[in-house]
């Protein structure tokens, strides 16, 4: 998917909205974190990035024992994935120093961004992101605390030079994590499952690591307020930590800047002023009214609908302006669809069943407004036409999508998840697409497995959905996976939306969702 640059795209400030927002702004809680082993960083080709991390002899204790001059270094592991600060003592042995100290700091996710950190780096992402600091220290004894924020579980201080006469001595590393809850606030799943509650535990941590001053889809890349991640992030939010009032600020700063046309921006920058940014997404539009449907659901918070409800009106109008008189979704290049990082599939159909899924939802907020739903019903009524019509392959059993009618999973997902089909018939057409589309390919995320999974769940495909959650979630655990990751392809382990492993996240909010989704739907096996 190319960047989107709109500059000349004006966006307004809703003061009373905005001010909402900032009165949910959570204080964060902290939590001092030592490092828990001092490892090495080998390169092993039978590990899935070529990597891994081997304890050393020495214990965190003893490294104010160790000395580091020019070319040495020293990985340190926190153990799990944090996002945090980090601080450490710094100290000079030897002669009186006669030059800085010149540091090179790393902190990594996974052990392959170590491995690969002194390599050429041909990324579609700024290098800007890539984790590392250089400084230059010019007394010693003193304390590093470093102002900006990370995301980690491998810290590696590298003396790239000092002088031949004096050597660098750390100690006391400290690693300060934050999040806007703690862990301790979620009840177990306790399936009685080794494997399933090992994915929910991880599926909570990475929940966790991305509840900051907002929902964030990632802690170490991006740090924005994305809206596809919200949605999901909001679920699993509502089945484990239940804070209400991070997902009201975020709904308040999307419906607080929205452009002069009313249309909702892809994410938001939160690190200053809130700032809107110039990307916009056809789906991620539509996923505000699903958002806040899904919110209202939860709470009954009527003052947040009534605040709301326009800006939710305002995506649904807009969208409904790009169906045609046949009832088809006819997308506008300048308002593109995500569905899934893969440009693999077509996502046309895909579209079409977003839109009706959004629909339906806003017709029941509509209702629990009071309002007359009469004109959404008809376009309602149309759009279901159209995609039973022109889009169902009868005789496959299966939706199509595209000029070169082309069927693949995420249509199926979709309508699924859309029930644009009778009860029977949408349970067939999961029934059929596990018969004739699985195993899974081509799909990018697990943020389009999630759809898969919930399409499996919705139409009582319980099995096949827990079978699916094993082999993918439980795959990046094989692979090492403590927080769950941005993109990850089984067929393509290696995969990178931007062609650099070392850009990925690996902690990244769209992929948390088996913790809503094992306390949502497990219930309801173990009930039957």
């Amino acid at each position: 998917m190319e960047f989107q640059m709109n500059s000349t795209v004006k966006f307004k400030h809703d003061t009373k909205l905005l001010k909402k927002a900032q009165q949910a702004k959570p204080q964060l809680l902290s939590q001092q974190i030592a490092p828990k082993r001092l490892v090495k960083i080998i390169s092993d080709q039978h590990e899935l990035f070529g990597y891994r991390a081997v304890p050393q002899s020495q214990e965190v204790a003893e490294l104010d024992q160790l000395s580091f001059g020019k070319g040495d270094q020293i990985v340190l592991d926190l153990g799990d994935h944090q996002v945090g600060h980090f601080q450490v003592k710094i100290n000079s042995q030897g002669s009186p120093m006669d030059a800085p100290l010149w540091l090179h700091i790393v902190f990594a996710e996974s052990p392959a961004e170590l491995g690969t950190i002194h390599e050429e780096y041909h990324g579609l992402l700024s290098s800007s992101w890539l984790a590392e600091e250089y400084l230059h220290l010019d007394v010693l004894p003193s304390v590093l605390k470093l102002p900006r924020r990370y995301a980690c579980r491998y810290i590696m201080l590298e003396v790239m030079d000092t002088s031949p006469k004096w050597k660098a001595v750390f100690s006391e590393p400290l690693f300060i994590a934050e999040s806007a809850v703690a862990l301790k606030q979620v009840t177990s799943l306790n399936s009685g499952d080794v494997l399933l509650d090992r994915i929910d535990q991880v599926s909570c941590k990475t929940l966790h690591d991305c509840m900051q001053d907002v929902f964030e889809d990632g802690p170490k890349r991006d740090r924005r307020l994305w809206l596809g991640d919200l949605r999901l992030q909001a679920l699993a939010n509502y089945a484990t930590f239940d804070n209400q009032q991070l997902v009201k600020r975020c709904l308040y700063l999307f419906g607080g800047l929205t452009t002069e046309d009313g249309r909702i921006s892809a994410n938001i920058f939160t690190q200053t002023d809130p700032i809107p940014d110039d990307t916009f997404l056809y789906d991620y539009s539509l996923f505000f009214i699903s958002t806040l449907a899904d919110y209202f659901a939860h709470y009954h918070d009527n003052e947040t609908l009534q605040d709301l409800f326009p800006i939710a009106q305002q995506q649904i109008d807009q969208a409904l302006r790009l169906v045609n008189q046949q009832g088809q979704v006819v997308l506008d290049s300048k308002w593109p669809i995500f569905i899934d990082w893969s440009q693999e599939f077509d996502k046309t159909t895909c579209a079409q069943a977003v839109t009706i899924y959004a629909l339906k939802q806003f017709i029941e907020l509509a209702k629990k407004m009071g309002l007359t739903t009469a004109s959404y019903q008809t376009i309602l009524a149309k759009l279901t036409k159209f995609a039973i019509e022109k889009l169902y392959n009868q005789q496959r059993g299966l939706f199509v999508s595209g000029d070169k009618q082309e069927i693949n999973i995420a249509s199926q997902v979709w309508m699924a998840l859309a029930h644009v089909l009778p009860t029977t018939e949408n349970h067939a057409l999961m029934e059929t697409t596990i018969n004739d589309l699985f195993p899974v390919t081509g799909i990018a995320t697990p943020y389009m497995y999630h759809h898969i999974c919930a399409a499996l769940f919705e139409t009582q495909h319980e099995t096949a959905a827990i079978k699916l959650i094993k082999s993918y979630w439980g795959k990046m655990l094989e692979y090492g996976a403590d927080t769950f990751w941005e993109a990850f392809q089984p067929e393509k382990p290696a995969f990178s939306p931007y062609n650099s492993m070392a850009i990925n996240s690996y902690c990244h909010a769209w992929s948390c969702t088996p913790a809503y989704l094992l306390r949502k739907y497990l219930s309801i096996e173990k009930d039957n």
